[in-house]
């Protein structure tokens, strides 16, 4: 097995049970797959907004903690999160994407999407993210 690019920091229990996997992390960028399981549906069968509200959330905190040291590990706390509802998934495994888009020493703001397999984009968001001591 090969080890991944980035460093592996392992998931968080919410993480683990969202079914959320890091497919990608640089500086200013994270990317995560997430499978739609049954329990992540609406009474719609639409994945609750708050599915992807998670994902976003978890993209872009990642986006903003990148060091490229599993020694030096950087965490972040969530200080504001806007998120737009778009559309719904034709497929069955979301990716969100999250990019640092600015900041200083304290904060940084981010910025984010998920999409399904097929392209279709489904949600968008911004935030504010404090780093953490």
């Amino acid at each position: 097995m090969t080890q991944p690019p980035f460093p592996d920091e392992g998931s968080s229990p919410f993480a683990r049970h969202l079914g959320l996997r890091m497919i990608h992390w640089e500086a200013d960028r994270a990317r995560f797959e997430m499978p739609l399981a049954s329990f992540l549906m609406n009474r719609h069968d639409n994945p609750h907004g708050g599915a992807h509200a998670a994902l976003l959330d978890t993209v872009m905190g990642y986006a903003g903690c990148w060091t490229g040291d599993p020694e030096r590990r950087q965490m972040c706390l969530t200080l504001s999160l806007t998120v737009q509802y778009l559309s719904r998934p034709k497929g069955s495994l979301l990716t969100g994407e999250g990019r640092r888009t600015g900041g200083g020493r304290k904060t940084f703001f981010a910025e984010g999407t998920v999409t399904d397999e097929t392209g279709e984009l489904i949600a968008s968001a911004t935030g504010v993210f404090r780093y953490r001591a």
